[in-house]
């Protein structure tokens, strides 16, 4: 019996599986086989993970003849910047790489990002694997093909779409990880069941404390559903031209907050996400289109698990409200000048539209600013 569920990520030629499953990554090498080269690979990765897992891959490697080198970058969202690229491109070419040389993307999202993005760059582009070690990573960054890294001008403005070979989901080693980034990565695994599945959020607020707690049944299931969510719509939609937006719920308002405390600890990435989404059902209740009750179910789940609802709960922060709105227009999701929302008509009725009423928005942003 597979001690892994294989998920499929469909785009013809470039489609690819994920493996979702617990302690799978002694067997790296096996999982990696078809896609090794006698140029061997490159492991990416960040000081702490590297002392949690690196060994642990390194000897799978070893195990099986490949050849390896490893570029260990700072850990944090810092690492998403034009320096760092710079370093690790630099280190990377002084090895002599091949266009056949496999990058292993070995993190969290601001590694795989990070990874992805020197892997679509080196040699007009290299292959790569994603081995996801947080659970926001897992569940969402490390499945769809998104690169890229932060500018002054906001949050993956620079980047590129470049699809993992593979995508190897080990459940446990989130064990390692501190509780506030498990939150924070849970924060993900709740907008698949707010955009499109009120069955699965449904079930979260009946399994969301087992799911953090330990690697089990829970957890793993929850792994999966998220990860096929994001495979389904990545495969209607790669570059995101419609479906793929709803992955984005809450994301409009989360980007401007973490732009806001300048991308760091202060604020986590599924914490400003969490806020979002709480936003995002406020507005859509103010403005009659979402059951007000349903906001108030969205709360008090988040709140049961530990996650912030609202921008005020973060420590230290003097919100600017016009400054927070300012950073929403440098978003991505601009088109032709206007924001493109994703809104809600209550839990699980998710859709994209630019018809957010601007006043009602704003009494909400600063309803979650100010407490």
């Amino acid at each position: 019996m597979s001690n892994h569920d294989t998920l499929r990520v469909e785009l013809g030629a470039r489609s690819y599986d994920i493996l979702v499953g617990s302690n799978l990554l002694a067997d790296t090498a096996k999982y990696i086989a078809p896609f090794v080269k006698k140029a061997g690979v490159v492991v990416i990765s960040d000081a702490v993970v590297a002392r949690h897992h690196l060994a642990t891959v390194l000897d799978s490697l070893d195990g099986a003849d490949i050849a390896h080198r490893e570029v260990i970058v700072p850990s944090g969202e810092k690492s998403k910047s034009f320096a760092v690229f710079e370093d690790v491109v630099e280190q990377i070419l002084a090895m002599g790489i091949e266009r056949s040389t496999l990058i292993i993307a070995l993190g969290g999202g601001v590694v795989g990002d990070l990874a992805g993005y020197v892997a679509a760059s080196l040699l007009r582009g290299l292959d790569f694997v994603q081995i996801p070690t947080t659970l926001l990573s897992q569940v969402d960054s490390s499945v769809g093909g998104k690169t890229g890294i932060n500018s002054k001008s906001g949050k993956n403005l620079v980047g590129a779409f470049h699809q993992p070979r593979l995508v190897l989901a080990d459940t446990a080693v989130l064990d390692t990880l501190p509780a506030r980034e498990l939150r924070s990565g849970y924060a993900e695994v709740v907008k698949y069941g707010l955009i499109d599945d009120p069955e699965f959020f449904d079930w979260l607020e009946e399994n969301g404390q087992a799911v953090l707690a330990e690697d089990g049944a829970e957890r793993r299931q929850a792994v999966i559903k998220s990860c096929a969510a994001k495979a389904r719509i990545v495969s209607e939609d790669e570059r995101e031209g419609g479906k793929r937006a709803l992955l984005n719920l809450g994301h409009t308002f989360g980007h401007a907050f973490e732009a806001e405390t300048g991308y760091g600890e202060k604020l986590l990435h599924g914490e400003a996400v969490a806020m979002g989404m709480v936003i995002a059902h406020d507005v859509c209740g103010a403005m009659g289109m979402a059951p007000a009750g349903e906001k108030d179910r969205i709360v008090a789940h988040l709140k049961s698990v530990g996650l912030p609802v609202s921008a005020s709960e973060v420590s230290g922060m003097h919100w600017d409200i016009d400054k927070v709105i300012g950073h929403m227009s440098r978003d991505k999701k601009v088109r032709d000048g206007e924001i493109t929302f994703v809104m809600t008509r209550g839990i699980g009725k998710a859709f994209t539209s630019k018809a957010m009423d601007v006043e009602k928005m704003r009494a909400a942003v600063t309803r979650s600013c100010r407490g």
